[in-house]
Parts: C-alpha cells; sequence; structure tokens
C-alpha cells in the first residue's frame, strides 16, 4: 500500500526516488517497472 503511495509520488514528481525510504524501494521499483516508468528509479 504504502509503496504504491510512494510509486504514485514519483511518478507525479512530487518525490524523487532517492526520497523514499530504504525498506520501501524495492516494492515502488516494482511498481515503476511494471507501469513502464523505471527510468524514474535512476538517480
Amino acid at each position: 500500500m504504502m509503496a504504491m503511495f510512494f510509486a504514485q509520488r514519483v511518478i507525479l514528481s512530487k518525490t524523487k526516488f532517492a526520497e523514499v525510504p530504504t525498506s520501501l524501494q524495492a516494492g515502488v521499483r516494482e511498481i515503476l517497472t511494471d507501469s513502464g516508468m523505471e527510468f524514474l528509479t535512476e538517480a
């Protein structure tokens, strides 16, 4: 649930991927990759 929340914030440019809590980054990366937006995980 929180991973989806942060993924949406990254997509909307409200939060940078590096600002996502470390414990959620794997889930957020998976969601972004499944959404075709894996480029947002690059620093």
